[in-house]
């Protein structure tokens, strides 16, 4: 449920296809995301989750899995 919800996100902030997404794809080099487009996909995992990711846990994320498993580790902490 987390990679369908995260997969919308990306696809609105980045214009790509939903279906162009998965778990290995790289933000940057895969869909080429720079630092104000992965700042705009944290901005909507938070608001969607209702949960915040600190700086340093957001700066590890390079891959759509990274952030899945970003939002599992904080959904489990609620």
């Amino acid at each position: 449920m987390e990679l369908e919800k995260l997969k919308e996100i990306i696809a609105d902030v980045l214009n790509v296809e939903v279906n162009d997404i998965t778990e290995d794809t790289t933000f940057v080099d895969d869909l080429g995301a720079d630092s104000l487009d992965i700042f705009q996909i944290i901005m909507g995992i938070e608001e969607t989750f209702d949960i915040e990711i600190d700086n340093d846990d957001a700066e590890q994320i390079s891959t759509v899995g990274d952030a899945v498993e970003q939002i599992k580790n904080a959904t489990n902490n609620n």
